[in-house]
């Protein structure tokens, strides 16, 4: 039986070159990754130089390609260029900076605070009980709810597991015990007025883990000195949305059409490669 490789489109679609707005470093860092892994499994075969596969993923990560498409264009099936993006996507989540290692990192460098925020990454809506627990009720929409830290210079260090939507903040960071992290490595983190409530320590003599802003009420408008304080930590805080920018310019992560294990793997990788491509 002869199997059909070809193109939904036809054998006599149209190929056109991209470019991709990646460094070469970052390409040769995957191609050497991609070799090594070869290496190990003992399978040193492939239908494309390691190279290639590399351009072939960071074109679906970065640009959100189909897979169909370029599989069309490199005259390979659409299932092996998925297969090849999932090997990829696991090899760079396994050296993504675990919690302790990155607090630990920034303690030796002399760093005293870290910024922590919170962002959504939106997906496809479901049907049935997927669709409730997705939805977030703060940003109207259905999404999975991703803790970040960053250093000083909105540099990302760690990434939380996705969790569904309707998670808050606060709970997101106590399942990942953020506040015990961090006072055993001695830092701060600085936040914003979501994470009020976050550090609940019982000594009132304790440096506090968790740095957040001033809430105003009805019936208790904000001092100026309160509103002073505000400002500063507004002003501090600021470079974390620029890693969470660099993050989501992965057009990958635009709207996702996976699970929360998938999605947590996903956004582990793409910290690798933000990482690599800010350090060059």
């Amino acid at each position: 039986m002869k199997k059909n490789n070809e193109t939904v489109e036809g054998p006599d679609g149209l190929v056109y070159t991209a470019r991709l707005p990646l460094s070469s470093a970052t390409l040769n860092y995957l191609a050497d990754l991609i070799r090594g892994h070869c290496k190990k499994i003992r399978s040193p075969w492939r239908a494309l130089p390691a190279g290639k596969i590399a351009g072939i993923v960071l074109a679906v990560l970065r640009c959100d390609q189909r897979p169909g498409d370029l599989a069309g264009g490199n005259g390979i099936h659409r299932t092996t260029v998925s297969r090849w993006v999932r090997e990829v996507v696991g090899l760079l989540a396994a050296r993504a900076p675990r919690l302790d290692r990155a607090l630990k990192k920034i303690a030796r460098t002399g760093g005293g605070i870290v910024l922590l925020d919170g962002s959504l990454i939106r997906t496809r809506r479901r049907t049935g009980d997927a669709n409730r627990k997705n939805y977030s009720g703060k940003s109207k929409c259905h999404g999975l709810l991703v803790i970040a830290l960053t250093d000083d210079r909105g540099r990302l260090l760690w990434v939380s597991p996705a969790r569904p939507g309707r998670t808050s903040e606060i709970t997101a960071c106590r399942h990942d015990h953020l506040t015990a992290h961090l006072r055993a490595t001695g830092l701060g983190a600085i936040a914003d007025l979501g994470f009020i409530g976050l550090d609940d320590n019982d000594d009132p003599d304790a440096d506090p883990a968790v740095i957040t802003g001033y809430k105003a009420a009805r019936n208790r408008p904000l001092t100026p000195g309160q509103k002073l304080s505000n400002t500063v930590l507004a002003a501090v805080r600021a470079p974390v949305e620029h890693g969470f920018a660099h993050l989501k310019n992965w057009r990958v992560l635009t709207k996702l059409r996976a699970d929360p294990k998938s999605a947590t793997v996903l956004v582990r990788a793409l910290l690798v490669l933000t990482n690599r491509e800010i350090a060059r």
